[in-house]
């Protein structure tokens, strides 16, 4: 039997503070701090406190070639106590769903750090907006209160700058200028169908597949792509769209067509609070586009590749934007958010997070006549004369 370790983990010396009685009889402040070893890998959501011994023996080990089980009696043990673990793979293919995992990492070309990032960056049932007002940190005035002011919003002017002109506003100008992210939706008026195909068709459709001649199609979209790969699939959430059961949906965008997903959840409008972490200023819009990446197909061309994650990033962020420009110039509110629970998305469609990863939350739909939710709109485009009740 031979073993050989993990293909990813970072090792983290991590510091916590504790009570000492010891340190406050002897005239010292009480604190002490405890140290321990952290260990994250890219394959397990598990991060796992380690011994020195154990944890010397994984870096020590190799990811690639396969060693022998070792004859002293306690380093056995350390290699077997990781492989319970999962840190540790055996050839005989024990481990189950670890060993499938780490298989997934190795196959699908990650840049080990972007991978052990994205799996630990991931939330699971975390209610941001409870967090928030139990801390008391959802004004302005409570991040002064508890952080200090901020560093400045932009830096010193410099000397012998050349001042620009001022362009005109046009209809291209003012559409970001009146972009504002709608924390208030009407929950009374719904989506029409042919709204929700405009959006998906401006911003999401394929607009041209582009044939290479060597087993390998790109698409032109509206919306810029690392590589012109477009890796991001939308999973579009509709509770209150005409001539749309609500449920979840995945969106085709070469065919430009709706499918519902096998998996749905018994309550949509639960797990659409989850899934935005409690922001049920978001929550309540009657379209949400949750963005999923494909990550081979991204990694095909960016193998291990340092930037390859960055890319995707980039490439929800412009899709958001496009969101938000199409709905702004229909009339609609728009939002986009990270601040969401991964899983809950992961359960319903079944999907290996280091395969299929959700990065982001955009929504859209018709803007509330009231603002009920506090919005930031510093140039008074939306809410000239109305104040938070």
């Amino acid at each position: 039997m031979k073993y050989r370790r993990c293909h990813a983990v970072a090792v983290l010396p991590e510091e916590q503070t504790v009570f000492s009685l010891e340190s406050l009889i002897s005239g010292g402040d009480g604190i002490e701090y405890e140290r321990r070893i952290r260990v994250y890998s890219a394959h397990l959501d598990t991060i796992f406190t380690l011994e020195l011994p154990a944890c010397m023996l994984l870096l020590e080990s190799s990811a690639e070639e396969w060693a022998p089980m070792p004859e002293d009696p306690e380093r056995g043990a350390l290699v077997a106590h990781l492989v319970e673990l999962g840190l540790m793979m055996l050839d005989e293919g024990l481990g189950g769903r670890a060993v499938e995992s780490d298989r997934r990492i190795r196959n699908n070309y990650w840049w080990p750090l972007s991978a052990i990032h994205y799996r630990h960056s991931r939330w699971d049932g975390i209610d941001s907006v409870g967090e928030m007002e139990s801390n008391q940190m959802l004004t302005a005035q409570d991040l002064v209160r508890k952080l200090g002011a901020p560093p400045p919003e932009a830096p010193l002017r410099q000397p012998g700058a050349v001042a620009l002109p001022r362009l005109s506003d046009d209809a291209a100008c003012m559409l970001p200028v009146q972009r504002v992210t709608c924390r208030n939706f009407d929950r009374s008026r719904a989506l029409s169908l042919s709204s929700l195909a405009e959006m998906l068709q401006g911003v999401l459709m394929a607009q041209t597949v582009v044939e290479s001649g060597h087993d390998a199609r790109f698409l032109k979209k509206n919306v810029p792509s690392g590589g012109g790969l477009h890796p991001l699939e939308a999973y579009i959430i509709a509770r209150d769209v005409e001539g749309l059961a609500p449920g979840i949906y995945h969106y085709h965008s070469v065919a430009h067509e709706l499918a519902l997903v096998p998996g749905q959840p018994d309550d949509l409008d639960g797990f659409s609070h989850r899934l935005v972490a409690g922001q049920h200023w978001f929550a309540d819009a009657p379209v949400m586009v949750t963005l999923v990446c494909r990550f081979q197909r991204n990694f095909w061309k960016y193998r291990k590749h340092m930037k390859a994650y960055r890319v995707v990033v980039l490439d929800a962020g412009h899709i958001s934007q496009a969101i938000y420009t199409a709905a702004t110039a229909r009339g609609l509110g728009a939002f986009v958010t990270a601040a969401v629970n991964e899983v809950e998305m992961e359960k319903v469609l079944g999907l290996d997070p280091m395969d299929y990863g959700v990065l982001a939350v955009c929504g859209f739909g018709w803007r509330s006549a009231e603002m009920k939710n506090v919005e930031l709109d510093p140039a008074g485009r939306i809410w000239q004369r109305v104040s938070a009740v």
